[in-house]
């Protein structure tokens, strides 16, 4: 940790939520002659990875500045009146909850960034491209760092244009249908949503997110705490997503270009269990506990059902596509972070919430892999990839098929690399879960979700088999290995996965005290 000025941490709060916003106007404005490279593309490309780069850098020393020794208290602060009349107040901070999402957030961005620099997809002008992602990344952030719940709300719907833009012109096949489905569901479920959160501003006297969980819900009745679960999680659940409102997931990621299904992947999904974690547990504890049952057996439900989803995919003569059978693995994992809320102890919170990091990285790093494979081959679709004159990635890309392999087995949650701990964790928390719940029940959850981690194995191997293995009938074409920018790009992915598998007392360090204050009701 660096001594850095309460002052200084405050500017770099304010910095991350800003300087995307202005770089996505500025991304708009011609650029200055010195600036312009070869072509003005070019150069809104590369505004996008300075601007990002820069947020990124302030997300370091950010994270360098935290106090570690502190991760429970609130830091880097700004609380301001917004509007009087409705004590809606400009309330930024970061605790050990918030701060390894808005890191990874910022690195996603950053990579998406470079990897449009060196690749940009075929669609429109990059300008657009380059302040949609901008946009998105603003709105992204502000939802980490927000301490108020009507600002919660709009930076949770800032996200949904820039990210409905990038599937609906920058997409492949059946990227307007797709898109029209993502907008669609989302707004649907934000709309439930809001009437939630207004109902609980409204109820307590106060839209502060501190102020509420210090509260611990003792200012809300108990029916009024089931309504506000309900219609609050209703909207976080579709963002999730969480089965059966996960229909707008596989369509959106099959038809979305690498950068946004990375973005949508990596961070976008974080927002709805995020919101579950920051605003229901601790504001509405007894309307968590009885929804609790129900959301894990939802949960364990889209583990199951995921896993069945990628193993059909998967088989010879489905004509899966790759993409999408990835976009139903993260059904599956996300169903693992619920189950993890669900159980209400600190273990399975601190399961979910690493299982959150995980899946970022690895299913960031996987979307990346997969665009790659499509960019060489030009198709995702499987059994193309597996023909007589396939992909057979390790004779004919050796270096891409070993970094698939490794993302494919870190999904399946080896143990050693991040994606175990999410899991165990979570599974853990489901084995002795919270007082009040029904232990013979989360027991049962607890048997459903080992089960899955099964099928995960089973399914990620036989991708593994039938894109990296075979041999060759014919003469093929050559494939490029992995490019110097593609390695710079992902690196930084697989080297925090094995990071945080070997060393997850960096990430539970983290989170453990402030999920522990958190359900305590405010108390350190």
């Amino acid at each position: 940790m660096f001594d850095i000025n309460a002052s200084v941490m405050q500017v770099l709060l304010a910095f991350l939520v800003v300087a995307p916003l202005l770089g996505a106007v500025a991304a708009l404005l011609p650029a200055p002659p010195g600036l312009k490279g070869r072509n003005p593309d070019q150069a809104v490309l590369r505004h996008g990875v300075t601007v990002t780069g820069a947020v990124l850098l302030a997300a370091l020393v950010l994270a360098a500045g935290f106090d570690h020794d502190h991760p429970s208290t609130m830091q880097a602060t700004t609380d301001i009146s917004w509007i009087p009349a409705l004590d809606v107040r400009i309330h930024l901070g970061t605790d050990g909850i918030s701060l390894p999402l808005l890191v990874l957030t910022a690195l996603l961005t950053f990579l998406c960034a470079l990897h449009s620099y060196f690749k940009p997809p075929a669609g429109p002008s990059p300008k657009a491209l380059v302040a949609l992602v901008l946009v998105l990344e603003s709105g992204t952030l502000a939802t980490f760092a927000v301490l108020d719940l009507l600002l919660f709300f709009l930076a949770f719907e800032m996200v949904l244009i820039p990210m409905y833009f990038l599937i609906a012109r920058w997409g492949g096949d059946r990227k307007q249908p797709a898109a029209w489905k993502f907008i669609l569901y989302t707004l649907l479920g934000s709309v439930i949503m809001l009437l939630g959160l207004l109902l609980i501003g409204l109820k307590s006297g106060t839209f502060d997110m501190v102020a509420l969980a210090t509260d611990n819900g003792r200012g809300l009745t108990t029916s009024v705490q089931v309504i506000a679960v309900l219609a609050v999680g209703i909207g976080l659940a579709v963002k999730t997503p969480m089965w059966p409102l996960h229909s707008w997931l596989p369509d959106a990621h099959t038809a979305a270009p690498t950068v946004g299904s990375v973005l949508l992947a990596g961070v976008l999904l974080k927002m709805g269990t995020y919101g579950f974690v920051r605003i229901l547990l601790p504001s509405t504890p007894d309307g968590m506990q009885t929804f609790a049952p129900y959301l894990a057996a939802f949960a364990v439900v889209g583990i199951i059902y995921g896993s069945l989803a990628c193993l059909a995919l998967a088989r010879p003569g489905a004509k899966g596509d790759l993409k999408r059978l990835i976009a139903y693995s993260s059904v599956g994992h996300m169903g693992f972070v619920l189950l993890g809320i669900a159980t209400m102890t600190p273990t399975g919170v601190n399961g979910a919430l690493f299982a959150n990091i995980a899946h970022g990285l690895i299913t960031g790093l996987l979307f990346f892999l997969v665009g790659a494979v499509k960019d060489r081959y030009g198709t995702a679709d499987l059994d193309t990839l597996a023909g007589a004159t396939g992909a057979a990635l390790y004779g004919r890309a050796p270096r891409l098929g070993g970094l698939l392999a490794f993302a494919a087995v870190a999904s399946l949650g080896l143990p050693g690399l991040a994606g175990f701990w999410g899991e165990m964790l979570t599974l853990f928390g489901a084995f002795d879960p919270a007082e009040g719940l029904s232990r013979p029940a989360f027991l049962t959850f607890m048997s459903i979700g080992a089960l899955g981690t099964l099928l995960t194995a089973a399914y990620m191997l036989i991708v593994v088999r039938r894109v990296c293995m075979g041999e060759h009938r014919e003469q093929p074409q050559p494939v490029a290995d992995i490019q110097r920018h593609e390695f710079a790009a992902w690196t930084p992915l697989a080297a925090l996965t094995v990071l945080a598998g070997l060393w997850p007392a960096v990430l539970l360090g983290l989170t453990d005290p402030a999920v522990q204050k958190l359900l305590a009701g405010g108390k350190s």
